[in-house]
């Protein structure tokens, strides 16, 4: 089960980034226009959101799996980089960044003008976006050299 829920949080990163790449993308052309926040944006932003609330969801299921499993000691993780990356640094930066997603959809769906709803999507879907490709790890990285692509 674990294998399978690590592939599949590895596989649905890249639908995740590409919809917070679409999302951003169209956010900062509505936001630099004079468009109106349609229900087409609306929808891409909450599909956004989900996904990236999945990826959190399988993501924390993943961790208590890891830091439960027999012969998990966290004292010992901080020393090893790789183990650290996954014990303290991934799960922090994720959630974080997901914050920040919640954050920019919360704030848009709350504002009355058009220009201020891409605003707040493009400035904090951004900020996760910076925070969610620093903290997964790519397997051209050195310390990730034996992961792969899903």
């Amino acid at each position: 089960m674990n294998n399978f829920l690590q592939h599949a949080h590895s596989g649905l990163r890249w639908i995740g980034l590409f919809l917070l790449l679409v999302t951003i993308f169209k956010a900062f052309a509505g936001m630099s226009g004079n468009k109106s926040f349609s229900a087409g944006d609306k929808k891409l932003a909450l599909f956004t959101l989900i996904s990236m609330h999945l990826q959190l969801v399988i993501g924390l299921w993943l961790y208590v799996n890891f830091i439960t499993s027999e012969g998990f000691d966290f004292g010992a993780s901080m020393k090893n980089p790789l183990m650290r990356f996954f014990s303290v640094e991934h799960i922090t930066g994720m959630i974080v960044a997901i914050a920040m997603i919640t954050v920019g959809y919360s704030r848009a769906k709350r504002m009355s003008s058009d220009k201020g709803k891409f605003k707040s999507i493009a400035i904090f879907f951004t900020i996760g976006l910076v925070l969610i490709l620093a903290m997964i790890p790519w397997p051209f990285m050195a310390k990730f050299a034996t992961f792969k692509w899903f």
